[in-house]
């Protein structure tokens, strides 16, 4: 899956400390290969709460996790001659995942939270433990972890086992190069000692949010963005199509004090700014009373998703800052079964993503639309062809949108609201976050392609509109798009330029080109 390019220089070294990563940390180490250690307090805390753990192992009671199986076989004790066994059967038979390989961000995130809440001391995980993985991420081996496993309760069990299982230096593992290797010749290859696990690590390394989280917080960071090119192309679709920014004025978005819609409507003003294009209709002769709801209501929309992402960083910060695993050492040194795994409250938003992502994208598909449609395009050519009839101008590049449109509307349905019982009916209700997260990943992949051929489209109907000229920051985003992209002419060869659009708008350069006019948009 693709994701928008960081434009800010990420840390060369995350930290990992008790308390709670930020996202710029997450996206650093996931995305950008930023190298891990561990905290002096995390260590100390890491220590303590170790001891207690082996304290617990040599209790005659039976402690789950410690001393006894798990799931369904809670019940049995298990002598201590055959723990070190049971965490390594533990985590063998949940490395259980089929299907496509992960991306090697999405891995590296749930890697990386996983170790964060190692370092809380809430786990009973050995020092050498938390060190393995700090060492691993630093040393660009990425375990190989499958598309399918996962139900998002207990946590996303079987794509952390597989990570487990690389660290014990068994499976496949990919190098930071991509090449693919046997996880104990990597560590070796890296000066990395497999752990041998003790009582509870296994249950402590695979009882997490991690997956979804991670998927959640690169999805946030892709938005973020992508709503902001979002504003740029309603802005440019208004101005092309010959609409009136009059609807955008702060003082009709005050009537309503939605704070997503007021950046939105704000960020078209500064798009639209000084267009001799709007200008030109600027007048008593214009006979239009309102435009359509595709761009008149382009900030209501936009602005929602906004306010969607604002409430999904939020569950995602208190995410961020929970020590999830079962048991749990508590601070004052109890060992505590919970259901903290479950995944419900990181499901949740990540679904509602999937939903105000489809719409926003639907919204960006009708204006790309008009501008073919000459009953609603205010005399431009039919598809924006060069000649009508012999050519097709941007007709199928609507398709294009279509299609995807279409796809996302279907990767809105919640995948939170189903549940299958699993382990002998012990674990009855399972959130699905694992899968909310997936289809969120192609919805994001998918706005950012919907968004670049709305771009791309708007420019050339603006381009129709000469000898008028676009306002300076539409004019300097087109201008980006034009050292790879042709401007009107007879019909060319248009995958390309639709990749070429795509890439304008995923490495962040449409932005950086509107901004170099506008400043900073919201």
């Amino acid at each position: 899956m693709d994701h928008m390019t960081e434009t800010l220089s990420p840390p060369a070294t995350v930290t990992v400390g008790t308390g709670p990563l930020t996202f710029d940390e997450v996206v650093a180490v996931a995305r950008h290969g930023a190298r891990v250690e561990l905290s002096a307090e995390s260590e100390a805390e890491i220590a303590r709460s170790r001891a207690i753990v082996e304290a617990h192992a040599d209790d005659t009671e039976p402690h789950y996790g410690i001393s006894t199986g798990f799931g369904a076989l809670a019940t049995r004790h298990i002598p201590a001659e055959l723990r070190a066994q049971l965490q390594r059967s533990l985590v063998r038979s949940h490395a259980a995942g089929t299907g496509a390989e992960v991306e090697r961000e999405v891995v590296r995130a749930l890697m990386l939270l996983r170790l964060s809440t190692l370092a809380t001391g809430r786990t009973g995980v050995r020092l050498e433990t938390a060190r393995a993985y700090a060492a691993v991420l630093s040393s660009g081996i990425t375990p190989l972890v499958h598309e399918y496993g996962s139900l998002g309760c207990s946590g996303d069990l079987a794509p952390l086992a597989h990570c487990a299982l690389a660290v014990m230096g068994e499976g496949p593992v990919r190098l930071a190069d991509g090449t693919l290797v046997d996880a104990a010749v990597a560590l070796r290859d890296h000066g990395i000692e497999p752990i041998t696990l003790a009582e509870k690590e296994g249950l402590a390394l695979i009882n997490g949010t991690d997956g979804m989280l991670g998927m959640l917080v690169l999805a946030i960071e892709d938005l973020r963005a992508l709503l902001k090119v979002a504003d740029v192309t309603a802005a440019m679709s208004v101005e092309g199509l010959l609409g009136t920014d009059g609807v955008f004025a702060a003082d009709l978005h005050e009537l309503r004090p939605q704070p997503g819609q007021a950046r939105s409507a704000a960020n078209i003003r500064a798009v639209m700014a000084g267009s001799p294009i709007r200008e030109s209709h600027r007048t008593d002769e214009c006979t239009r009373v309102q435009d359509a709801y595709s761009l008149r209501c382009a900030p209501q929309v936009a602005g929602g998703a906004r306010d969607t992402v604002d409430h999904a960083a939020r569950v995602a910060g208190w995410e961020l800052a929970s020590a999830v695993d079962n048991p749990v050492i508590t601070k004052d040194g109890r060992v505590e079964s919970n259901g903290n795994f479950h995944g419900a409250p990181v499901a949740y938003v990540l679904d509602f993503l999937a939903i105000v992502a489809a719409d926003v994208a639907s919204m960006s598909e009708r204006r790309t639309d008009r501008f073919l449609d000459t009953a609603r395009s205010h005399g431009l050519s039919a598809f924006l062809a060069d000649d009508p009839g012999v050519d097709s101008g941007h007709m199928i590049a609507q398709y294009t949108q279509a299609a995807m449109v279409s796809e996302m509307k279907r990767l809105a349905a919640p995948a939170s609201v189903d549940s299958i019982p699993s382990s002998a009916m012990q674990e009855d209700h399972v959130s699905m976050g694992w899968s909310a997260a997936r289809k969120l990943r192609r919805s994001v992949d998918a706005l950012t392609r919907v968004l670049a051929i709305e771009l791309l489209t708007a420019a050339r109907g603006i381009e129709m509109r000469a000898p008028l000229q676009p306002a300076p920051a539409t004019g300097a985003v087109i201008a980006a798009l034009r050292e790879s992209v042709d401007g009107a002419g007879t019909d060319r060869f248009l995958a390309p330029e639709i990749e070429a659009a795509v890439e304008l708008v995923r490495s962040g350069r449409a932005l950086t080109a509107v901004e170099s006019v506008t400043g900073p948009l919201n």
